[in-house]
């Protein structure tokens, strides 16, 4: 691969599992997340650098990008990959609950993508990869709409950063990856708590999203459906003629 790859939310999950493919492919991870401990557990198995980093601050994620570049020399990938969930729902909302959902989820990956953005287009070229979610193509449960709301949101501004990018630098590329249930700490972590997300017998491993993310850093594409029923399933409900008639079956049906 040798690509420096920098990956956000790298202590855990999806971020740790790209971080050791991205190592075993000949790559070189970079790992952003608070918790350093974890970082440093997961750059020994795949020979990455850490970077300690609050995504959710501009400043930081500017240095994030700054420090890359001074040990570096350079960025090939900026992976957006951090987050959390939320279960609550519509009506019972704080403020706080979704300001909080917007700064983890979307504000971090637009300081992301605004920080990395310059330094591609020095290099006329480089890979952005948004980590979304399938919550963000279809509003499957109604506990994560404001974790849902975030990835919608997030979803617009990558295809507008890719449309803007495209004529004048083609070798920019700006990638989604939609993801379903996949079986990491993600919903013990979730606010408000909310069921294991490695309780669901239908779950991806997280290596095997890895996997596919490592593929999509190697050939790159606008959009990555880590199942393939994920692409059927968002025709099939933004090609309806009453979406209310595909809400009222499952999955949907689940409310609680």
């Amino acid at each position: 691969m040798e690509k420096i790859v920098v990956i956000t939310g790298a202590s855990g999950g999806i971020g740790a599992g790209l971080a050791v493919e991205v190592g075993r492919r000949g790559g070189k991870p970079v790992l952003a997340a608070r918790r350093e401990k974890e970082l440093r557990e997961v750059a020994g198995r795949c020979g990455g650098e850490v970077v300690v980093t609050d995504v959710t601050k501009r400043a930081e994620v500017e240095r994030l990008r700054d420090e890359v570049i001074r040990r570096c020399g350079r960025i090939d990938v900026w992976v957006n990959n951090a987050g959390r969930g939320i279960s609550k729902k519509v009506e019972e909302l704080t403020d706080e609950d979704f300001d909080e959902m917007m700064l983890v989820n979307t504000k971090s990956a637009l300081y992301g993508m605004q920080a990395v953005v310059p330094h591609f287009k020095e290099r006329k070229r480089g890979h952005i990869i948004n980590i979304t979610s399938m919550l963000g193509r279809m509003p499957v449960w109604s506990p994560r709409a404001a974790y849902s709301a975030s990835k919608f949101a997030l979803n617009s501004l990558t295809v507008n950063l890719r449309v803007d990018l495209q004529t004048q630098f083609p070798e920019i590329k700006v990638s989604s990856v939609y993801p379903g249930v996949v079986a990491t700490d993600f919903g013990n972590n979730a606010k408000y708590g909310g069921p294991d997300s490695r309780s669901f017998s239908f779950g991806q491993q997280p290596e095997e999203v890895a996997a596919m993310i490592a593929d999509l850093i190697e050939r790159p594409r606008a959009e990555l459906y880590t199942r393939d029923v994920f692409r059927e399933q968002v025709a099939q409900y933004y090609g309806a003629v009453d979406v209310a008639v595909l809400e009222s079956k499952p999955p949907w049906v689940r409310r609680s």
